[in-house]
């Protein structure tokens, strides 16, 4: 799978999490590297250590200098946890215009930051654009969600997305 040259991501533990879950962390090893701060690495290593040896992803531990007083404010104002405070903090000190992450909280946050922010869903979304999965594939572990993954989602949301992008795609039901 090509690397792109472009520049990190970085990343916080869900979407490490639940991407490992469905066997379908390979739709982030495009990335150039993606970072991973200390805190969210002990998170990931705590519940689902194997997705921290992925061979197609270049994962690179980062540690986390002073936390800019604006991403403090932004966290405290979104009852950020650790992890997902680190990984806004090393994007915005590290100049970083993408964060992977599935809390909501987090992206309300990156938002304030100017900051993209990605999650399961659309990573996999993304994987078709970029070929690294067919559409058939990514329904299929979208529909899988529910039974494989730690992912909190609406069902009905879920459900949502998936006829939409059957739409979209032009792919049939079961």
């Amino acid at each position: 799978m090509a690397r792109t040259d472009g520049p990190p991501v970085v990343a916080d533990a869900g979407p490490l999490i639940h991407l490992d879950e469905l066997s379908a962390l390979d739709v982030i090893g495009d990335y150039a590297e993606v970072w991973v701060p200390e805190a969210v690495w002990r998170e990931v290593e705590r519940h689902r250590p194997q997705a921290l040896q992925h061979q197609g992803v270049r994962l690179v531990k980062r540690r986390v200098g002073r936390v800019p007083e604006r991403v403090k404010a932004v966290a405290a104002l979104h009852t950020l946890h650790m992890g997902e405070r680190d990984a806004l903090a090393l994007c915005v000190a590290e100049a970083v215009g993408v964060i992977l992450t599935d809390d909501t909280a987090a992206r309300l946050a990156a938002k304030t930051l100017d900051l993209a922010a990605h999650g399961t869903l659309g990573l996999l979304i993304r994987s078709v654009r970029r070929g690294l999965r067919t559409p058939v594939e990514v329904i299929a572990l979208l529909e899988a969600v529910p039974a494989l993954t730690t992912l909190h989602i609406r069902p009905s949301l879920l459900n949502e997305i998936v006829a939409e992008l059957r739409s979209e795609w032009r792919v049939s039901g079961r």
